[in-house]
């Protein structure tokens, strides 16, 4: 075994270092259920608190793999600026019992600035130790490393990053939670381990096979390609081959989670798993927002329009603030109040640096820069003021898989408007008993307009808008999360 640089963790001394230490009854350690390890080497199964506040048990029984003790890992790593994969991970670290395990490739950061980020921002402070695995090849599927052929690069780089995870500790039970699909029989055949995913974003979907074969431009299929018939050409054919693989290491699976129904109608697609597949919403802290009043929300003048997501390149921000400078034209005609553009994000790397000030630029090429504003990397109660003074929550992504900050948005009374796809459409701007809860749109002319129509409406109409959202993200909490998450992993763990 490969030595890992794990710090302490409950039941372990300081500087637990060697992989097989982790396999002693009192670090049993996983993060999906809570399992408390008894001196007996079985594993008393307990589920969090049910609906009518009952704590349920499973029954006790021995597992005969590695000296009875049941090794669950959680394939996840943690980004400092992490987006929905962090957040559903750490959703998973709040049941007491267990001493959790997790792999992660931050090895530039210690375990504790991890927690300490996971507080910072999305307001999460775990009242368990974890134990990291911290791995020193994420290099290999990093986008940048893989100019051309980015996806198969990837996907090759995750195998030789899942044998080193292999190496360091080998679990019964494999959860990817990062979209890593090669790595799953890796796990299965050679780890002989029951594996399962929770599937944010397949690697590759229907759609993108669309846009390459309609010769269309986008962030994944560059000018060059589409102004080429030959090389659109090739490059379908690549992924039609693609997809062919991700499909067959997809189906490896033993229980497979999507957090929409969009991701689901792609797996189903690509995996062919529909015996196995369940929609498990990722969970949204919406009580955290409740206490933001609706009546009289705003103490300022004017509106604010904010935008949460990290700055990547296919969360869209141009459109945001292209749509944003036709409102402010369309405004000297309609006689709105005031108005402000906030949109607030993480930077990763330096890449996002850079299209932070690419979008400063365009904002200042279009002559809206006096009333856009930029927040980078911002505590969870900073961001929450800046919610509890919207009007609307702007989300242009194209295909977005599910939304977390839409949701939150939802939550914190911010009337929203998402684009017209992905889980946006399908599950969450939907009607809540016949009542709007929001607004779709697609396009700078869409948004634009959608926008002046949002804000020309009368207050009592915009308060029936945000109370509707609000009683319709209920089915986002944690507590269901913990409902369905459980109910699908059962499987895992007979």
């Amino acid at each position: 075994m490969h030595n890992s640089p794990c710090g302490s963790a409950y039941g372990a001394g300081p500087g637990v270092s060697h992989a097989e230490n982790l396999s002693t009854p009192r670090e049993i350690l996983l993060a999906e259920r809570p399992w408390e390890a008894t001196t007996s080497n079985q594993l008393k199964r307990t589920i969090g608190p049910g609906r009518a506040g009952e704590h349920r048990k499973l029954p006790q029984q021995p597992i005969e793999k590695r000296n009875e003790e049941t090794l669950p890992e959680f394939g996840g790593r943690w980004k400092m600026a992490a987006a929905e994969r962090g957040w559903c991970l750490y959703e998973l670290f709040r049941y007491p019992e267990a001493v959790y395990v997790v792999y992660t490739g931050d090895a530039d950061v210690s375990g504790q600035q991890i927690l300490d980020g996971a507080f910072r921002r999305f307001n999460i402070r775990l009242t368990h130790p974890v134990k990291f695995l911290f791995l020193r090849k994420r290099y290999l599927v990093e986008a940048s490393l893989y100019p051309h052929f980015t996806l198969l690069g990837q996907s090759l780089g995750s195998i030789f990053l899942g044998w080193e995870a292999l190496m360091q500790c080998v679990p019964d039970i494999y959860i990817d939670s990062m979209g890593y699909a090669f790595t799953l029989p890796l796990f299965k055949y050679l780890g002989g381990c029951r594996v399962g995913s929770y599937v944010h974003y397949p690697t590759i979907s229907t759609d993108m096979l669309s846009v390459v074969k309609n010769q269309h431009v986008g962030f994944n299929n560059a000018a060059f390609i589409t102004r080429n018939p030959f090389l659109s050409q090739v490059k379908l054919i690549y992924y039609h081959l693609f997809a062919c693989v991700y499909g067959l290491v997809g189906s490896c699976s033993d229980v497979v989670m999507v957090n929409s129904s969009w991701t689901l109608n792609h797996i189903l697609s690509l995996w062919k798993a529909g015996d196995r597949t369940h929609v498990v919403y990722p969970p949204c802290d919406v009580q955290t927002f409740l206490d933001i009043p609706l009546q009289d929300k705003k103490t300022t003048s004017g509106h604010m329009l904010v935008s949460i997501g990290q700055f990547r390149p296919e969360k869209n921000h141009p459109l945001q603030i292209r749509a944003f400078a036709q409102l402010l034209s369309k405004k000297e005609a309609a006689s709105l109040l005031p108005l402000k553009l906030v949109l607030i994000g993480g930077c990763r790397n330096q890449d996002d640096e850079l299209r932070v000030n690419q979008l400063r630029r365009l904002s200042e090429d279009l002559g809206v820069h006096k009333d856009v504003e930029f927040k980078i990397n911002i505590p969870f109660d900073e961001l929450k003021n800046y919610l509890s003074e919207a009007t609307i929550g702007l989300h242009t992504m194209w295909n977005e898989h599910f939304g977390i900050g839409i949701v939150e948005c939802m939550a914190a009374g911010t009337i929203v408007l998402a684009h017209n796809s992905g889980g946006p459409k399908l599950d969450i701007v939907v009607p809540h008993e016949g009542a709007c809860t929001g607004f779709l749109a697609d396009g700078e002319e869409g948004y634009a307009e959608t926008m002046a129509q949002i804000l020309s409406m009368s207050a009592d109409k915009r308060l029936h808008i945000r109370n509707s959202a609000r009683a319709s993200v209920s089915r986002f909490s944690d507590q269901e999360f913990e409902v369905t998450f459980l109910s699908s992993v059962e499987k895992l763990f007979q």
